[in-house]
């Protein structure tokens, strides 16, 4: 969103009104991701329910050279400070369906309001906020289109200013994946509370991970984007 692409006019206030929101930095976070470091994560965390926290562990060398194993542990307060989301915990984590569909069709929604909510049905500015959101917050390794119910309550909250309780969705997408198949869910996030608890990690290029960052073609095709036939 920071660069000065021609095709970024569409979504120029969108874009504005996304750096001063309270997932600017979630969004807009430049953190180098190492795919080793991710999957170290992934091979030793658990979920400890009784303190609520997310144990795990990654590899970095000692003052001897030596490979050793640092312990990583987080909550939700710990996610909420270095995400920088700006919730507390009393904030809701459910937003009433219908606030969230009356509003869906004032920002130009033209599908069904109980059929799928699909980012291609909206006017383009909020095709360019949806499409933001679903890329940076959701837990999803396909189907960018299909926006889940609670990416829709996080954009509801956003564009009305209510409160939301961001840190804790994410949160809890985390340990439901702990308890899943373990597969690389938010790896840049991971990354943040690596690098926010451990120093000197080994930083290879090598095994750096490769993130689909919002590109000129990206806009274009978003700008121009429409609802094919088969997906109504």
């Amino acid at each position: 969103m920071e660069e000065n692409y021609e095709n970024m006019t569409p979504f120029k206030d969108m874009a504005k009104f996304l750096r001063e929101s309270r997932i600017n930095n979630a969004l807009t976070n430049r953190t180098i991701v190492y795919e080793s470091h991710v999957r170290w994560f992934l091979r030793s965390v658990r979920y400890n329910e009784k303190e609520k926290m997310i144990y795990s562990a990654v590899r970095k060398k000692d003052e001897n050279d030596k490979d050793v194993d640092v312990e990583i542990k987080f909550n939700v307060g710990d996610l909420r400070r270095v995400f920088d989301l700006g919730d507390i915990d009393d904030d809701p984590t459910i937003v009433p369906e219908r606030l969230c569909k009356g509003l869906w069709f004032r920002m130009g929604f033209t599908g069904h309001a109980n059929g799928k909510y699909l980012k291609s049905l909206f006017s383009r500015p909020y095709k360019f906020l949806i499409h933001c959101a679903v890329h940076a917050l959701s837990h999803r390794k396909g189907a960018y289109d299909e926006t889940s119910d609670y990416i829709m309550n996080i954009i509801t909250c956003l564009v009305l200013n209510r409160p939301y309780n961001i840190s804790q969705v994410l949160f809890d997408n985390l340990v439901d994946n702990i308890r899943g198949e373990k597969y690389i869910m938010y790896p840049r996030f991971i990354q943040m509370m690596i690098d926010d608890q451990v120093t000197y990690l080994p930083k290879d290029p090598a095994v750096l991970m490769n993130l689909r960052n919002m590109k000129s073609d990206t806009l274009n095709r978003l700008n121009q984007y429409k609802l094919k036939k088969d997906e109504t």
